[in-house]
């Protein structure tokens, strides 16, 4: 039983694991692919914590959260895939600061780059997510998705898994390195869309100006 293991935990997500186990950890963990404002950080690390106390399989927990991650991350392809091009543009004019050749831009870096993105973009926190939607948007290859899925959600889910396994009973402690990880990954995409609506502005400044 893993109820009484502390408070950083909540509580549904140790009913998950105490009632199913391993695929308990693997439905958390694609619940928070759909919902990235859910704790990774402890749903891994405890699910660690749960296979050294023999609660579950090291290797299942390894397999299950990794599975938990592609469904979570194949559902939000869909959506993307499902939402397509049209949509998406039709939403991203209405918003300030947006053009249809910003949105031209971002398809033709996602063509380069789209590969690496997914891939990488498994080890970040929120974008990790994310980053299903465009490339659902872009219909990436199903095959090639499901690959680099896999193998960044393998890596990310293992780094704290078996961080987890490791500290055993302070597994706690994994989620204060996690929390500064995240603060400095969301202050850099804070001030990148920042410097973005600075340019843009400005760009725009002088022609209002000269209307006027």
């Amino acid at each position: 039983m893993i109820e009484s293991i502390g408070n950083t935990a909540p509580g549904w997500i140790t009913d998950l694991m105490d009632a199913l186990g391993a695929p308990g950890a693997g439905l958390a963990i694609a619940a928070e692919n759909l919902f990235p404002p859910l704790p990774s950080e402890v749903i891994l690390p405890l699910a660690g914590f749960a296979a050294s106390r023999g609660t579950m399989q090291l290797t299942s927990a390894l397999a299950w959260t990794t599975l938990g991650s592609v469904i979570g991350a194949v559902a939000l392809y869909s959506a993307g895939a499902l939402l397509g091009r049209a949509r998406m543009v039709a939403i991203a004019v209405k918003l300030p600061l947006v053009k249809v050749s910003d949105i031209e831009k971002t398809e033709r870096w996602f063509r380069r780059h789209g590969t690496k993105a997914v891939f990488f973009g498994r080890m970040i926190p929120l974008f990790r997510s994310l980053i299903s939607i465009p490339a659902g948007i872009e219909r990436m290859p199903v095959p090639v998705f499901l690959v680099l899925t896999t193998l960044g959600s393998l890596i990310w889910n293992a780094v704290f898994v078996l961080a987890g396994h490791a500290l055993g009973e302070n597994w706690e402690e994994v989620t204060g390195y996690v929390d500064l990880y995240s603060k400095v990954v969301l202050v850099a995409a804070a001030l990148s869309v920042a410097a973005w609506v600075l340019v843009r502005v400005s760009r725009r400044g002088p022609g209002l100006r000269r209307r006027g």
